[in-house]
């Protein structure tokens, strides 16, 4: 039936009211609203206003679910009757325990037979379970069982009439991180291409100074810079050099490579004196005056990476590392793909943005037979209108 919480404490409420006490019963919409609200053999409690009693018991009876229908004796008002029950066909049994479980939500069959003394006497609890296995079985089950959780002595049992919290987290639908490459890994790139293309310029000027905001990624490059020796670093995936920039700043050989012409056009134009290259991270050289690189950064490079390429990306990027330089990557941490159809105010090539998990970055990165793994995750800083978990892996080429 798909009833929402408020249309279940309803009709929980008239089917309790009915059997405890049949003297004021059907209940006026005062007395409706009390029984929704009691205090005592309600789980949750609610706070329902009389207008929202009002209009969800006026829906319910749009649904057949409930009659509306004027006091036989003294004033004229009218009174609220649930035909549940007889839509239902329910046996005394039966109606008790569904009557609990609308009320008070899962049960264990012993809370059940305490719960409901009032509604019916079971004999023993055996009577309960007979009486749950047959509502379960019914063409349309009316019941059903949870799993057993640990440290629980028994089963707990929900109504299928609607949505019931179970106190269990939700369970979270399969991401599916190969989105990116459906049609191809090379129509991939060409999307890539043309977004970065297109918002180059807005990318820069926008996030160009970003760093001043971020004292983490700062102390993280500074440390980059010095651990790197005299070797030179690489920023695979520049974007508009403003990380590379920094690394030089900080008195490393800093370079800067690309996918984007237009995004090496942006990082040339804005930091001339550090050397930018339009290339492939997947196609990574060591560097032509060292034995390799000091350290190479995949900041925020690898996020349109499906989850099956991530590892091979891992590998390039790790491949050309000198003994003991440091592998750096920052992505968005997550369960989820991102879909963008405009940035910067843009419309640009739908464009995926993967959400990865830390412990498959992990295993990427140590699969790549890089050691001393460290990782870190930071919140968003929604200040800046960032809505993701930040992921930073650093480890080490013996």
């Amino acid at each position: 039936m798909d009833l929402e919480p408020v249309e279940q404490r309803i009709l929980g409420s008239l089917l309790e009211k009915q059997v405890t006490v049949p003297a004021s019963y059907p209940l006026t919409l005062s007395a409706l609203r009390t029984a929704c609200n009691q205090t005592s053999s309600r789980e949750p409690v609610m706070d329902l206003d009389e207008r929202t009693v009002e209009q969800t018991a006026r829906a319910l009876k749009d649904r057949g679910l409930l009659r509306i229908v004027w006091s036989d004796t003294g004033r004229r008002t009218l009174k609220y009757h649930q035909t549940l029950s007889e839509l239902l066909e329910l046996g005394d049994d039966e109606r008790a325990v569904l009557t609990v479980l609308l009320l008070r939500g899962p049960q264990a069959p012993g809370e059940l037979r305490t719960r409901t003394e009032r509604l019916f006497p079971f004999s023993d609890r055996g009577a309960v379970e007979a009486c749950l296995d047959r509502m379960a079985k019914r063409d349309q089950p009316l019941v059903r069982r949870l799993d057993r959780r640990p440290g629980q002595q028994d089963y707990r049992w929900v109504h299928e009439l609607g949505p019931v919290d179970t106190g269990e987290p939700p369970v979270r639908p399969a991401v599916d991180r190969e989105v990116p490459i459906a049609d191809s890994s090379e129509a991939r790139d060409d999307r890539v291409r043309a977004t970065y293309g297109a918002v180059a310029s807005a990318y820069a000027r926008e996030l160009s100074d970003e760093l001043e905001a971020l004292p983490f990624e700062r102390w993280l490059l500074e440390r980059v810079a010095v651990a790197a020796r005299d070797l030179p670093i690489m920023d695979a995936g520049c974007g508009p050099g403003h990380v590379t920039a920094y690394l030089a700043a900080a008195g490393a050989d800093a370079h800067g490579l690309d996918l984007s012409p237009e995004m090496i056009t942006e990082a040339r134009q804005r930091h001339p004196d550090v050397g930018y290259e339009v290339g492939d991270l997947r196609r990574l050289m060591r560097p032509a005056a060292a034995a390799g690189w000091g350290a190479v950064l995949g900041w925020y490079s690898l996020i349109h990476l499906a989850a099956s390429e991530l590892p091979g990306a891992v590998a390039a990027l790790a491949r050309p590392l000198a003994s003991g330089g440091l592998l750096v990557l920052a992505l968005h941490a997550g369960d989820e793909v991102r879909r963008v159809t405009n940035w910067f105010d843009t419309d640009v090539p739908a464009l995926d943005v993967v959400l990865h998990d830390a412990t498959t970055v992990v295993a990427a990165v140590q699969a790549a037979g890089l050691t001393e793994v460290e990782w870190y995750l930071r919140g968003p800083h929604e200040s800046r209108g960032e809505t993701t978990q930040r992921l930073y892996v650093v480890a080490r080429r013996p």
